[in-house]
């Protein structure tokens, strides 16, 4: 049995999976906020009902926002912010008195997908998530891909590619660079490309609901949303070549992207053809958990 933990900002998710990957038990508890105390002791509790369930001890998988600085062993770049700054693992560790692999959420929902998901029968699979930010993660044959800098697959950080007039230099992004990937593909991003267009304040759901009942302003943004996915994404295509590329977060849920991208990307794919397939997560919001398990796998 294996067991994995997602932490997130709201809440904290735990699950009990068989070898097989089939689900035994699933926990979620409030992330106590701001109170990186009272988060290790909760995450230590939910360890405790999952060995209670298994009947044995087990190490833990645990995906977390952010990512542990290579140089200092500390969490970085977390908007969970009493994370930063952190040893979370060895913290963690010490309170468990069990062994820990931690990993990036993106990173895990890349590993769940990989496994038993949309790209469990390809070899290289590229995670993305589009959601509050902008992340990635990239698996071989069922294994994640890690550098020395810890920031592997962290596309949202690179310039918008094949940037347009209107495009340049770009919103500002909280890294303090201007025109990053995030700052027009993430939730928020979308948002505010829509509100500077239009002047109204809608958020990346009701977008999609007024594109839906023929709002032209929305089916317009929607339409620049689709080719900036489309460059961002076959900019990686021209470096990775994945098998397949699977959406996360809550902008995966626009259906008119699986169709729209990859015929957009066609245009920015230095190929005469390009056969890597774009597709939703099998898992969805689960996949997160399930690929902190899957650390131990």
């Amino acid at each position: 049995m294996l067991a994995g933990m997602d932490l997130g900002g709201s809440k904290i998710e735990a699950i009990l999976l068989a070898d097989d990957g089939s689900e035994l038990l699933r926990i979620r508890r409030p992330t106590p906020a701001g109170d990186y105390p009272a988060t290790l002791h909760t995450i230590a509790a939910l360890h405790g009902e999952l060995e209670t369930r298994a009947g044995k001890q087990l190490p833990l998988g645990l995906g977390t926002p952010g990512s542990r600085s290579p140089a200092t062993g500390r969490m970085r770049n977390a908007n969970s912010t009493c994370l930063n700054g952190q040893d979370l693992q060895n913290d963690l560790e010490n309170l468990l008195q069990r062994p820990l692999r931690m990993a990036n959420d993106a990173d895990c929902f890349t590993l769940s997908e990989a496994v038993d998901g949309a790209g469990g029968d390809s070899t290289l699979v590229f995670g993305v998530i589009i959601g509050t930010g902008t992340g990635g993660g990239i698996a071989w044959k069922g294994r994640l891909l890690g550098g020395p800098n810890a920031v592997t697959g962290e596309w949202g950080h690179n310039p918008l590619p094949w940037p347009k007039p209107d495009e340049q230099p770009g919103p500002v992004c909280w890294c303090g660079k201007h025109g990053c990937i995030e700052t027009f593909l993430s939730g928020p991003g979308l948002a505010a490309e829509h509100q500077r267009r239009t002047g109204q304040q809608l958020s990346g759901p009701k977008i999609v609901a007024a594109a839906k009942q023929g709002d032209e302003d929305a089916n317009t943004t929607l339409s620049r949303y689709a080719s900036r996915l489309a460059r961002a994404l076959a900019s990686i295509i021209n470096v990775l070549d994945p098998d397949v590329i699977v959406l996360g977060g809550g902008l995966s849920q626009i259906q008119t992207l699986y169709d729209e991208v990859p015929r957009l990307w066609r245009e920015y794919v230095f190929s005469d053809v390009c056969s890597t397939r774009l597709l939703s997560p099998v898992h969805g919001d689960s996949s997160g958990v399930r690929g902190a398990a899957w650390l131990w796998r």
